[in-house]
């Protein structure tokens, strides 16, 4: 048997550390979504004050640009979190299953595909909601000002 592969009788301390290792991915990842919300409503504002002072219509609908680029980094940084917990799950199931190798200590990466958990973080109740009713305040910001 090769000595990375090997099954691991009792749980080391490097188990230990791995998860607090993917833990602390996790939380910078919600850390990272909570963020770009923050981010947005920042820029957003921003943006809506100085358009209002300036009675600018024609470049009111810029401010849509920023809305869709936090909306889409903020549903990348979730689906990341997703992965990462798939990635605890499946070790911790390692090691109640008996199936942890010293190999899995050395590999901290996320599991699932990119692809499907981005969809589903595009239509996560944590995501999509906030970035509608944002967008929705600015065409109603948008439709008062050019009447």
């Amino acid at each position: 048997m090769n000595v990375n592969n090997k099954i691991l009788d009792e749980i080391p301390q490097s188990a230990q550390t791995h998860l607090n290792m993917l833990q602390a991915i996790i939380q910078r990842m919600s850390t990272n979504s909570a963020s770009c919300k923050t981010w947005c409503i920042t820029l957003v504002s921003g943006l809506v004050v100085v358009l209002f002072t300036n009675s600018n219509n024609k470049l009111f609908p810029v401010i849509i640009v920023p809305v869709l680029l936090f909306f889409f980094l903020d549903a990348y940084y979730l689906a990341l979190e997703k992965r990462f917990r798939m990635s605890h799950d499946l070790f911790i199931e390692k090691i109640h299953n008996g199936q942890l190798v010293t190999s899995d200590l050395f590999v901290i990466r996320p599991s699932g595909k990119m692809a499907s958990t981005l969809g589903k973080s595009i239509l996560s109740l944590s995501v999509w909601p906030f970035y509608v009713t944002l967008f929705l305040l600015n065409l109603g910001f948008y439709i008062y000002l050019i009447k």
